[in-house]
């Protein structure tokens, strides 16, 4: 099954499965219901193509199965300019669906019962949307389409078109009423996957005083009131798909911009930098030709979105939810018109972005390639794909970020020192260039199946390192906190990841690897760790050598021997933790990330329940507002967490704790560990976070040389 159709069918089972009538189909085995269902989905998605329909009503159109007379579906558009389809679909797995020119003549046959009003042979559904079809069509000349719909990519041959288009003088010959469209694998694809893409916003404000430029591109700037500005956020995230990241929610800088709307809302005009809107066309209401900049200019902007300002916009919103006072605040904003000039958008939204607080992996939400890859991972996996950085990281079952991706890629790649360049930083996966590693993992775009499966083994490996690491000590442990990276490279060295980028839509490959990856993982911990004590002495940073590219080059090869040629049973496991040996105690996790400055003012956070029940409990809460699970870090010492949802700063147990009630969770226990249930991007929760660094600061202490 070829891409495309591979992804029309996942589309179509997902957008009609529970909207077509399949009583008839009822007693069919699976092999034989599946096919009359997609034919009949394909024809409902013909006719939202020719008519514009929502999905339930193109549903409505569809009359395939017995007595249907040659047509599929019935498709009346009534109104000031009425307009029949008869739609005639043909469904191939394989996308090579013949054009069949029987096919052609029993479709003519029906319209022929149509025209005579004989409704009889017709099944019920048909019957009644044969009659509506009839009524419309004596009104007066109303044009009615034949519209055939097909699998394969390339046009019918001449037989085919030859019997359309003869049998269609038949029915003009008194005028041109009866025409024909040809409906292939290709323009169907290209609209299950418009379905995919956000809507097009359309904002309406107004400015005064306000100027204008009318060349290269048309732009407007002036003043806004807060009240406006409040009412685009209603658009939700679509109103920022051209911004390099979302609102970022509650930050200090965000609580900054609202306590100013809030306690001096005549002067937030003079503080903020306002907002940059870019669209792709503009209608104008003037109140005075003569002296237009005298009165107030009324635009509606099609295809709106905001690139620069989307934190003014969210705070804005906020500040009127809480005070009707902030609406007497002035917003400056600046409108320019593309035209779809995507080019032109692009460097728009990277110039009005250069501030310190943009880093460079904000600039990746503009590459194509990205964009492409949201849509590939809906279209063919039916996951989310985050890009933007201030974006919820998707549930794991729904899911991955590009920072996860691109872990995993790099990771997946054969050259180890991708892996060991992220022991570092992950800042270096956005570097662009010959010395880069963005344009080597994402250029050309990675497969979804190559992308999804090897986060999958990432995953993998970082849960079992995380089971693994309680029965460590020393340099074991170290391994397990630093050599993630290292030691995913080296699982995929050792799974076989011939069929890894397959269109494998069962993840059978998934399957087989994340089974195997846990193995892979205790096999290779004593041999990673002995290898380094051989190779590079007991005396070196477990740290240092997982980032170091050259030592990691050797390493690997080293330990891929000792593993393809057996030896690795032989290997002492001499870091292992005596089981008797009592536990070290747990250290105060948010004390240790503040004293070592290990995230910066506003790091976005995300929750993550602590276990099934918390987290079936706290579902439907979290669902009714996506920034219940978000939160922003702050270096305070008592109360690092500032809340998306009310801008409040919370110590992470109390934060729980009031989640929890707030969800009104009756079985709520006592006690929590919050610090566990926060992560930061990469995964990690400020737990682990926490234990990692102690873990630094100790193997430093011990590998300190004598003087």
């Amino acid at each position: 099954m070829t891409t495309q159709v591979r992804q029309v069918s996942g589309a179509l089972t997902k957008v009609y499965g529970n909207l077509l009538e399949t009583g008839d189909l009822e007693g069919l085995p699976p092999h034989q219901q599946e096919p009359r269902l997609l034919s009949r989905a394909l024809t409902a998605q013909a006719v939202r193509i020719v008519t514009g329909f929502s999905p339930q009503d193109a549903a409505r159109t569809v009359i395939d199965g017995h007595a249907d007379q040659g047509i599929d579906a019935i498709a009346v558009v009534d109104g000031p300019d009425p307009h029949i389809y008869l739609v005639q679909a043909k469904w191939s797995p394989e996308g090579k669906a013949a054009a069949d020119r029987k096919a052609v003549l029993e479709l003519f046959a029906g319209l022929r019962l149509i025209d005579d009003e004989d409704f009889a042979p017709f099944n019920p559904r048909g019957r009644q949307l044969a009659e509506y079809a009839k009524t419309v069509m004596d009104r007066g000349p109303v044009p009615v389409t034949q519209v055939i719909v097909l699998m394969p990519p390339e046009e019918p041959g001449p037989g085919f078109m030859d019997a359309l288009v003869n049998g269609e003088k038949e029915f003009n010959r008194y005028g041109d009423v009866l025409d024909h469209r040809i409906i292939l694998a290709p323009e169907v694809w290209a609209s299950v996957r418009q379905d995919l893409n956000p809507k097009p916003v359309e904002l309406t404000t107004t400015l005064f005083p306000w100027f204008a430029i009318s060349s290269p591109y048309e732009s407007y700037q002036g003043v806004v009131s807060a009240e406006e500005v409040a009412e685009w956020a209603a658009s939700g995230s679509d109103l920022f798909n051209l911004n390099i990241r979302n609102p970022l929610g509650r930050t200090p800088i965000n609580n900054a911009l609202i306590e100013t709307l809030t306690e001096e809302p005549s002067y937030f005009w003079y503080f903020n930098n306002g907002i940059t809107v870019l669209c792709d066309s503009v209608e104008k209401a003037q109140q005075n030709r003569r002296a237009p900049q005298h009165y107030p200019l009324t635009l509606t902007l099609h295809n709106a979105s905001v690139v620069n300002g989307a934190q003014t916009v969210r705070s804005v919103a906020e500040a009127l939810a809480s005070d009707d006072g902030a609406a007497q605040a002035q917003i400056g904003v600046r409108i320019i018109v593309t035209g779809a000039a995507e080019d032109f958008a692009r460097k728009t939204t990277q110039a009005t972005n250069r501030q310190n607080s943009v880093v460079a992996r904000d600039f990746i939400a503009l590459d194509p390639v990205q964009a492409a890859i949201v849509e590939e991972m809906r279209a063919e996996l039916g996951l989310e794909y985050s890009v933007r950085r201030s974006e919820l990281e998707p549930p794991e079952e729904t899911g991955c970020s590009v920072v996860e991706a691109a872990c995993a890629l790099a990771c997946a790649h054969n050259d180890v020192q991708y892996a060991a360049r992220m022991g570092v930083t992950l800042d270096v996966l956005w570097e662009r260039g010959s010395q880069g590693i963005y344009d080597v993992l994402f250029r050309p775009q990675p497969g979804v199946y190559l992308l999804w499966n090897a986060v999958q083994v990432l995953r993998e490996v970082r849960r079992s390192l995380y089971k693994l690491r309680s029965r460590y000590e020393g340099r074991g442990a170290a391994l397990t906190e630093h050599g993630g990276y290292l030691i995913t490279h080296l699982v995929f060295r050792l799974l076989d990841t011939e069929a890894i980028d397959e269109p494998d839509p069962d993840l059978r490959w998934c399957k087989e690897a994340t089974r195997k990856t846990g193995d892979l993982v205790k096999q290779l911990l004593p041999v990673v760790a002995a290898s380094i004590d051989e190779l590079f002495t007991e005396r070196s940073q477990i740290r240092a050598v997982c980032a170091d590219v050259t030592r990691c080059r050797e390493l690997s090869e080293h330990v891929l021997g000792i593993i393809r040629d057996g030896r690795s049973a032989k290997t002492q496991d001499k870091y292992r933790r005596a089981q008797l040996q009592r536990k070290r105690r747990r250290p105060n996790a948010v004390t240790v990330l503040v004293d070592k400055q290990v995230l910066g003012d506003g790091e976005p956070l995300t929750l993550k329940a602590g276990y099934p029940l918390e987290e079936e409990a706290l579902r439907d809460w979290l669902a009714e507002d996506e920034r219940r699970a978000r939160a922003t870090w702050v270096n305070h010492r008592t109360k690092p967490l500032l809340w998306a949802a009310d801008g409040r700063q919370y110590s992470p147990s109390g934060l729980i704790s009031r989640m929890w009630e707030l969800a009104e969770w009756e079985r709520r226990p006592v006690a929590n560990q919050g610090t566990a249930r926060w992560a930061v991007a990469t995964g990690e929760t400020l737990a682990e976070l926490a234990w990692r660094v102690l873990n630094e600061l100790e193997e430093s202490a011990e590998e300190e040389p004598v003087s």
